[in-house]
């Protein structure tokens, strides 16, 4: 069983610690892809050492995929993996020694499913733990998966471990904005027919810090990319429906939930871009609100309210 872990590269300031801790697996085979995005910073020189090992490979793109298409990043490092099994990790994230070990157990126990998921502990610019996340279920469903995402439970692109024949026949990575919900809907719809299985032991480690992508001020886009989130989400639970593969009940407070998710997330990103603009920001808001079903009267709280903590 081989694993491809791919890191889309950008940023150097954490790199050799990513790099060091696909090295350091207790499980051996596998190969690193990292592929720079055109970036102004010396990552070849970070890369070069770990060349010597045959299981290391570098690629640079010719053009620079940017922030808001990072998706196209992902995806061209999909094209290089030749593993079985994919994970695609950031450049300031680490996966814990015994991650690939874990991976290799659960897909031997349940080897129909096409997506695998790693419990994870967010880390600081420093290393330090900050925060375990829940452990789930070791199987569950693509409802309850769904389910505890509209719930505010968080996951990353790292915490994922795809099976890649399937993942390249659904045409890979799912693209968003600014891979806003990406990783979301590439692990949904993977887990959409067979589920998916966890393992609770720590696996990743997710870095927050002053340079993630997750921090950038691109909330249009966002807004956007959460419309967009919506629009799968209804569409599958439409499936869902005609299926029969769950009651009425059970769908009815699925689509509450998420329309619940998806309206709180769309106020936040709407008032993070009204906090740091002005008024203009409102009144180009209140063009264009109406296509992301908020209302002038919300609008308007959030206005006053980024007014007032900017005062």
């Amino acid at each position: 069983m081989k694993f491809s872990i791919a890191i889309p590269s950008y940023k150097s300031y954490y790199l050799d610690e990513a790099i060091k801790s696909v090295v350091s697996q207790t499980y051996s085979n596998w190969e690193l892809i990292i592929v720079d995005d055109h970036s102004p910073e010396d990552i070849p020189s970070i890369v070069k050492p770990y060349l010597k090992d045959s299981r290391v490979k570098f690629y640079r793109n010719d053009i620079n995929c940017g922030a808001e298409k990072v998706v196209d990043n992902w995806n061209i490092c999909l094209s290089y993996c030749t593993g079985e099994y994919v994970i695609c990790m950031g450049d300031d994230d680490r996966l814990m020694p015994c991650c690939l070990d874990e991976f290799r157990k659960l897909i031997k126990k349940y080897p129909e499913v096409n997506v695998y998921h790693a419990r994870t502990e967010i880390i600081d610019e420093n290393g330090k733990v900050t925060e375990i996340l829940n452990t789930r279920p070791e199987r569950e469903d693509v409802l309850s998966m769904m389910k505890h995402k509209w719930e505010w439970q968080k996951q990353f692109i790292g915490d994922f471990c795809y099976q890649r024949n399937h993942l390249v026949s659904q045409g890979g990575y799912y693209i968003l904005p600014f891979a806003w919900g990406s990783d979301d809907i590439t692990a949904f719809r993977a887990a959409y027919s067979y589920g998916i299985a966890n393992f609770n032991k720590i696996g990743f480690q997710y870095r927050e810090n002053n340079k993630s992508l997750s921090l950038s001020f691109h909330e249009i886009e966002k807004v956007e990319a959460v419309r967009l989130q919506k629009q799968w989400y209804t569409t599958v639970l439409d499936n869902l429906r005609i299926q029969n593969k769950y009651s009425k009940e059970e769908l009815d407070a699925a689509t509450d939930s998420m329309n619940r998710f998806v309206n709180e997330l769309t106020c936040y990103h709407i008032y993070r871009d009204l906090k740091h603009g002005n008024a203009c920001r409102y009144l180009n808001w209140l063009r264009i609100i109406s296509k992301y079903n908020i209302s002038i009267f919300t609008l308007t709280k959030l206005y006053l309210k980024s007014f007032i903590y900017n005062v």
